[in-house]
């Protein structure tokens, strides 16, 4: 069943889709896909291409666009637009700590989760493609992560593309997880670095709020506890374009002076709460690490191991001497599992998704050397998220592909940068730039 309604500029249709859990077992147990299809208004009525949207994360529904913001204005002038919920986010039937007992004990739930990496997201987009398009292919969009499974697609089921342009998402197609992290932690302090230079007042206050956290056991109002790593990991905003400005913002209002001396502010822990909390996106932590899964070696918390071979972010150490505290990126840590208490049931879970040795390759060399699908892809220099080097490395391994290397935006460039990105790369894929 649809449901059509409208929204300033564009129409809106609901989609809802049946696909199995495991593509390999076509009829056994399904799930539900979900699915909203924008048209500008104007052209509701046209016979349109599609362009499918593969968001980031994973474990991030699709945005929840209002009219026509960022790119979607310049996709909505040629294409019919599909904003997937990726499995088991948004409408889409939920994975998350209240839903997963339904699948038994914590082995049965990580069973479950091993059909949640980009190959299966690909194959349900195979699967709902010929009900929309009556079989013709489709152009892809893949921010971050979406631009994983953009690779995943063009390795798998290259004829269902007429198109792929990706932002901040061309992976390695062979490194562990240990050397994305590897690769990652100098970028941070990178990152860091330009943080503290363009707001020097922030070294000392980042150190006064770790050294309380050191001292003081401080619980949020949704019951996560706040340690100085968590603290640390608020980092992850340095990858994003008005990350810098939005961390410099929180750590100004962090304390107040009450009647039992400084403490930290109501409206400092409510900021940080709905930071850190994986209660919307509990995907993410799950099968972060899965997601660099490509043969019999176990990810076995591999940020929380590499982390230990860079100790200048140790914040007891930094704190011990005068130098400035380093926040941390986009990673995944055991102790999450510990100190969220949308993610404490699903610890064990965690775990054994850690210890798998059966994860299968995501990406083919070969079919990808022989590439003739039209590509294009932004590669944004120094990108916090995703490592340049691998990017670059795997945009030579892509028969064909162009890409866009730039320093103009950070990891969001294809939300901060309107129009712009979308427009330079379908430009690019069409040899039109």
């Amino acid at each position: 069943m649809t449901a059509t309604y409208r929204q300033p500029g564009v129409v809106l249709t609901d989609r809802r889709f049946t696909v199995p859990l495991d593509h390999n077992d076509p009829t056994g147990e399904t799930i539900e896909l979900y699915a909203r299809e924008v048209v500008a208004g104007e052209k509701a009525q046209q016979n349109l291409p599609w362009l499918v949207y593969l968001q980031g994360g994973p474990g991030f529904g699709a945005n929840r666009f209002v009219g026509r913001p960022a790119w979607l204005g310049r996709a909505l002038k040629e294409f019919r637009v599909l904003l997937l919920d990726q499995r088991g986010t948004g409408h889409s039937t939920p994975a998350n700590r209240q839903t997963l007992p339904l699948r038994g004990g914590p082995a049965e739930q990580a069973d479950y989760l091993t059909h949640f990496r980009a190959d299966s997201i690909v194959r349900d987009c195979e699967a709902i493609r010929p009900r929309l398009t009556g079989g013709a292919p489709w152009t892809v969009l893949g921010q971050s992560f979406g631009g994983f499974c953009a690779v995943n697609y063009l390795s798998t089921a290259p004829e269902g593309l007429a198109a792929a342009v990706i932002t901040g998402g061309l992976p390695s197609l062979d490194a562990h997880a240990d050397d994305v992290y590897r690769a990652a932690h100098p970028r941070i302090e990178r990152k860091v670095a330009a943080h503290y230079a363009r707001y020097p007042q922030d070294v000392e206050r980042a150190r006064r709020i770790a050294d309380h956290l050191l001292h003081h056991e401080v619980t949020l109002p949704n019951g996560y506890r706040l340690t100085v790593e968590a603290f640390q990991s608020l980092g992850i905003l340095l990858g994003g374009g008005e990350g810098s400005h939005r961390l410099h913002f929180l750590l100004e209002e962090a304390f107040v002076r009450t009647p039992n001396g400084p403490a930290l502010s109501d409206a400092f822990q409510e900021e940080v709460q709905s930071l850190l909390s994986y209660a919307g996106h509990p995907l993410y932590a799950l099968v972060h690490e899965a997601t660099y899964g490509q043969d019999a070696r176990p990810t076995n918390w591999s940020a929380e191991r590499v982390r230990t071979e860079f100790p200048q972010f140790d914040a007891a150490k930094a704190l011990a001497g005068d130098g400035p505290l380093l926040f941390t990126g986009e990673s995944i840590h055991p102790w999450m599992f510990e100190t969220d208490p949308a993610l404490r049931p699903l610890r064990e879970t965690a775990e054994l998704l850690a210890a798998r040795t059966d994860w299968t390759p995501l990406y083919d060399s070969a079919r990808l050397a022989a590439n003739e699908v039209p590509v294009a892809a932004a590669v944004y220099h120094d990108d916090m998220y995703v490592d340049t080097a691998h990017s670059l490395g795997t945009a030579r391994s892509i028969r064909g592909l162009r890409t866009w290397i730039t320093d103009e935006f950070e990891h969001d460039g294809v939300r901060a940068g309107g129009p712009r990105v979308l427009d330079r790369l379908l430009a690019l894929a069409r040899d039109e730039a």
